[in-house]
């Protein structure tokens, strides 16, 4: 019988190494993961592909929440989901994803999200602004985080002021808290999130985004109180985590790749194409989001038994050298399309358009203003968040020039 594989206690700060030895092993393995969940660990692109879109793969968190406790090995990862916040589009398998999905559509539409290119370069912008050469700064706060921050907040028509409270509850969240600290801020932001959206509702419809997933109707089928919480919620969230980690991983590959970032300087017509090798090579979310097994389930000739937690790794599935040719470096130049940095399937991320549009941006802006730009610290001395859903750094301190 093979032996159950414990990842090592440094997995969060170098995933890439264990996931090689994990791919090299085959394409899903029993794991304990370093904070005590036991869950089978999808490292292949092939089966990670077939694993994001097989029925008999479930995202019910109501029908599967309870694996989470049957599956820890130590009591600090048992955390009961927050219900209010949970009702949302990634934890639901169809019918009842395809209708949320079909009301937010409605709302997200591509043409809504390119209109806002002009505000998003404005704030870009009067970010860069601020910043002034010989600068040595935490470039994940002075302008990674800001950025999309503000574009989610006026998108879901909230005060800007309240972004920090934001980001605390996130980090909360996203993270390895005590069940203490992840109750708490589940409970502020589910707080916060009920007097702003039932003050929408009692308002006029009015052009906003918001506004327009509010008043969303599908004849006569509209987003209840509950539901509206957990969208505005996984908007919140996913809409400026997802853009601040994907800025932040990406300035952090081409300062460790200076030929890199040379061609982007010289060539900036590449920036929008070369988001796709960044998502790739070291994508914003490592997991996804909770799935779990409701029969047998065989990937690549290993059988996942029933009733188990699958976790499918983004990243290692975009570093599978069967899928890509040098996985691990840095192409600017390459064709990385097909990478799972958003997903795959019905669950594919409705807010890749606006992730890209804002790195598109952030990026272009960045070097034009900072063309010499380096990093202000070793790459061995930066540390990542306690996560294994989010792939992002704690700061990018930088030198700007």
């Amino acid at each position: 019988m093979t032996t159950l594989t414990r990842l090592p206690a440094d997995y969060v700060q170098n995933p890439h190494e264990a996931h090689d030895l994990l791919r090299a092993e085959g394409p899903v393995r029993e794991v304990i993961l370093p904070h005590g969940l036991k869950a089978w660990l999808v490292t292949r692109y092939d089966e990670a592909k077939i694993a994001l879109t097989d029925p008999r793969i479930s995202k019910n968190i109501q029908n599967g929440g309870h694996l989470m406790a049957k599956h820890a090995t130590e009591t600090h990862v048992r955390r009961e989901v927050e219900p209010t916040l949970a009702v949302h589009m990634l934890n639901m398998d169809p019918p009842h994803h395809t209708r949320l999905r079909k009301l937010v559509t409605k709302a997200f539409t591509a043409r809504r999200i390119e209109l806002m290119r002009p505000r998003v370069e404005e704030i870009s912008a009067g970010l860069i602004a601020k910043l002034n050469d010989g600068d040595e700064v935490d470039l994940l706060e002075v302008f990674a985080f800001p950025l999309p921050i503000t574009v989610i907040c006026e998108l879901l028509g909230i005060p800007i002021d309240n972004r920090d409270d934001f980001r605390e509850w996130s980090n909360q969240l996203l993270s390895f808290g005590t069940p203490e600290q992840v109750q708490a801020a589940a409970g502020a932001m589910a707080g916060f999130l009920y007097q702003h959206v039932t003050a929408i509702a009692e308002a006029e419809p009015n052009d906003t985004f918001f506004s327009a997933l509010v008043h969303a109707d599908d004849s006569g089928d509209r987003l209840n109180t509950e539901e509206l919480i957990s969208m505005a919620f996984l908007l919140l969230v996913a809409g400026h985590e997802t853009t601040v980690n994907l800025i932040g991983n990406a300035v952090l590959a081409l300062l460790k790749n200076p030929e890199q970032l040379r061609i982007l300087k010289d060539r900036p017509e590449l920036i929008p194409a070369s988001t796709e090798e960044f998502l790739r090579l070291e994508g914003p979310v490592n997991v996804a989001t909770f799935r779990y097994t409701t029969e047998p389930v065989e990937l690549g000739g290993v059988t996942v038994p029933a009733d188990e937690i699958l976790m499918v790794s983004l990243i290692a599935a975009n570093r599978d050298p069967q899928r890509y040719e040098n996985a691990d470096q840095l192409d600017v130049t390459r064709s990385a399309q097909g990478h799972v940095a958003f997903g795959h399937g019905i669950h594919f991320c409705l807010g890749a358009p606006l992730a890209r549009l804002e790195f598109d941006v952030a990026l272009t802006q960045l070097l034009a203003r900072f063309p010499n730009l380096t990093l202000a610290a070793e790459p061995e001395t930066l540390g990542w968040r306690d996560s294994t859903l989010i792939r992002g750094l704690h700061t990018l301190p930088v030198r700007l020039a």
